[in-house]
């Protein structure tokens, strides 16, 4: 079975769980404006797949760091990989806003494996279809496409955070036909589980950044380890490591794109990220506002649901509003990242409007989840609770690919130049 995505002839194949979408819309399903039908009636069938596949492994994995190991095949088989990738390699042949459809909903339900599937589909999967040879992209991408291998991208160090690309020590250097890296990777989405990663080091210190090269790297080549799996805060089980290179050998052929040239990746890479980082502020604050909802309409306080009183539904009024403006700009932005040329991006419109939707979509999260903990009171505090969960995301998604205050500075500067 599949699903017709817009106006283009190719299919998002789904198995069993997918349904054809019809043109009409029934009652109880919510239309979003903005979206086609094909395009609404994705996001519904990943909400169904994700609430049935992903949902019950949610409070455990937030327990226990846990990760569930046969669940990345389960969600290749459904097609869920590889969205805006070819056919002809694994993929289903669509675009990044399909995968920004899918990742708002797997978000609702569970937002630490919406990470983890979001960094193996848009960081490693998606940058290595964009910066690969033929012969890579046949050795990797089917693999990827299929969930039967995991992937990571490893660009953040121990001292090299926001001036990643400055201050980034990982070496490469050139030994015959392989290249030997040294250095480690820090805060690396999917670290401890990844078979294939994305790695930049320097290929040339005295060029700074401009000496920055991109390899594709395996988990089985001599000299990579896992260093240690990280615990967090929010995001819990979504794995996360620090990744050492101790002279680790990788061939030649696995360069990504010329020597010196990961310039070009890294940062057209990153406004894709924060195109693609928007979505799950996006679903995560549209979970928290129906929680909000249920809880308003069964808590009794004074003998009647506390929704009956003016200060909660000016609370849920002003949350509505919050998630409908996240909504549009989210939209606004995957749309514009689907027009981004191989090679582009790192300045221009581009550069500005990722960054300026993943920080109104952040800040604005913390708005929702600020007042869903409120309503919730005491409940909302413990631990436990799924809306706590959901408010112990906040931070991650107002730091990673770039803080809120490295935003600012993308969109100032565009805006000056």
């Amino acid at each position: 079975m599949s699903v017709r995505c817009g106006s283009t002839s190719n299919y998002l194949k789904t198995g069993q769980i997918m349904k054809v979408v019809s043109q009409a819309q029934t009652p109880a399903m919510q239309r979003f404006a903005g979206l086609s039908n094909d395009e609404q009636g994705v996001l519904d069938q990943a909400d169904h797949f994700a609430k049935q596949e992903f949902y019950p492994l949610s409070q455990r994995m937030d327990n226990e760091e846990w990760w569930p190991p046969d669940i990345f095949p389960r969600i290749g088989k459904t097609g869920y990989f590889g969205i805006p990738v070819p056919e002809q390699y694994g993929g289903a042949g669509l675009d990044l806003f399909t995968s920004g459809l899918v990742l708002q909903a797997f978000s609702r339900w569970n937002h630490a494996l919406a990470l983890s599937w979001v960094a193996h589909e848009n960081l490693c999967l998606y940058n290595i279809y964009r910066n690969a040879n033929e012969e890579q992209r046949r050795r990797y991408l089917p693999g990827l496409c299929s969930g039967k291998t995991i992937g990571a991208l490893g660009l953040t160090e121990p001292g090299a955070g926001s001036d990643a690309l400055g201050s980034m020590r990982t070496t490469a250097t050139r030994d015959g036909n392989d290249y030997l890296l040294n250095g480690s990777k820090l805060y690396i989405t999917n670290g401890p589980v990844a078979d294939v990663l994305l790695i930049y080091a320097k290929t040339d210190r005295d060029k700074g950044a401009r000496g920055i090269s991109a390899f594709v790297v395996e988990k089985t080549f001599a000299g990579f380890k896992v260093a240690q799996k990280l615990t967090k805060m929010g995001f819990r089980g979504s794995q996360t490591a620090e990744l050492v290179f101790d002279n680790c050998r990788v061939p030649a052929a696995n360069l990504l794109g010329e020597e010196d040239s990961g310039v070009q990746v890294v940062m057209s890479g990153l406004d894709l990220e924060r195109a693609m980082i928007a979505p799950i502020c996006l679903g995560i604050s549209e979970r928290a506002l129906e929680l909000a909802l249920e809880y308003a309409r069964t808590r009794q306080q004074f003998k009647q649901p506390i929704a009956n009183f003016q200060m909660i539904r000016a609370k849920l009024a002003d949350m509505f509003v919050w998630v409908e403006s996240m909504r549009v700009f989210t939209y606004q932005a995957l749309r514009v990242a689907n027009e981004l040329e191989i090679g582009g991006g790192g300045r221009g419109d581009i550069h500005k409007i990722t960054a300026a939707s993943v920080m109104f979509a952040a800040d604005t999260m913390n708005k929702v989840l600020n007042e869903a903990v409120q309503i919730h009171g005491g409940t909302g505090y413990i631990w436990e609770s799924e809306v706590n969960r959901l408010y112990r995301a906040i931070k991650l998604l107002e730091i990673g690919a770039g803080t809120t205050e490295v935003r600012k500075i993308i969109i100032s500067d565009e805006m000056l130049r």
